[in-house]
């Protein structure tokens, strides 16, 4: 599964969400990204291979800001390219989007777009979402707004989040069915994203644990959250033991529940980047 990690607060983004990510590398990928909100517009570092080769990516030509996400990926639709990478962004680079899981209806989605004048830059699934939540955008004028739409128009398992040039004070994360988790960390006047427990707890041991069809907004004064139907609901804050043994179980009463519960996933990995969707061809040469 890929890794999410999604900062806004008054430190540097960049340090934040690579150190997370380097605590989500147990998950396994093969290329990796940062977006932040850089001097009012969106700039982007991806690579492919191992965080080391962001790291010297983002060394050679830093990053500056306070509000950003990023993302580790194991490719499903679209090869082990760069250009495939996340964070994948809308026509005019003012929306951007990380993605853990599939969008089933993508090839209908995307041929929709293209007829309505959208550029896709990308083979992947997760570039429909940044393309239909600008088509909601110019529609809307609301970022929470054109989410809920393009995620209620989408088919599938998914923990996205999103970030917007137009409303830069706010990451947008949502959850559909089981793909992957996300967690929201409060910490001390920051807030944090994440798909899994380890990237937050060098920040916070306070977090809150979407459901599928719920929604979070994020902003550095604290979340709401919502259905996907924009109705609000509350959500409990959970206090996370600084306790290695409690963190790998990831909330499960014991290693024999997080086994059971983890086989779908451990299914899903064994054959991602295996499976190339767009030419119904499944490559098994390096299973001996």
């Amino acid at each position: 599964m890929c890794g999410i990690v999604g900062y806004v607060g008054p430190r540097q983004a960049t340090s934040i969400v690579v150190e997370g990510l380097k605590r989500l590398e147990y998950r396994g990928y093969d290329s990796a990204g940062v977006a932040v909100l850089q001097d009012g517009r969106i700039a982007l570092r991806r690579s492919v291979g191992k965080l080391a080769n962001l790291v010297g990516a983002l060394e050679a030509d830093p990053l500056s800001g306070c509000i950003g996400m990023g993302h580790t990926r194991w490719a499903t639709h679209g090869g082990v390219t760069r250009a495939n990478a996340h964070p994948h962004t809308d026509c005019r680079g003012e929306i951007v989007v990380i993605q853990n899981g599939i969008v089933e209806n993508y090839v209908e989605l995307k041929a929709e777009l293209q007829a309505e004048g959208h550029t896709f830059r990308s083979q992947t699934d997760t570039e429909v979402i940044s393309h239909l939540v600008e088509k909601y955008y110019s529609q809307e004028g609301d970022l929470v707004t054109a989410v809920r739409r393009a995620l209620n128009r989408m088919k599938g398992f998914n923990a996205v989040v999103v970030l917007s040039s137009h409303e830069p004070d706010k990451l947008v994360a949502a959850r559909l069915g089981n793909a992957g988790g996300v967690v929201v960390g409060q910490g001390e006047g920051e807030m944090l994203l994440a798909s899994d427990m380890p990237a937050l707890l060098d920040h916070t041991q306070r977090m809150i644990f979407l459901e599928s069809r719920e929604m979070a907004v994020v902003t550095q004064a604290g979340a709401s959250f919502f259905t996907l139907e924009g109705v609000p609901i509350q959500k409990e804050v959970h206090v996370i033991p600084l306790d290695p043994v409690a963190v790998a179980k990831g909330g499960y009463k014991h290693f024999m529940q997080k086994e059971i519960y983890e086989q779908s996933r451990s299914v899903t990995d064994a054959i991602r980047g295996r499976v190339d969707f767009d030419q119904a061809v499944v490559h098994l040469e390096d299973v001996h």
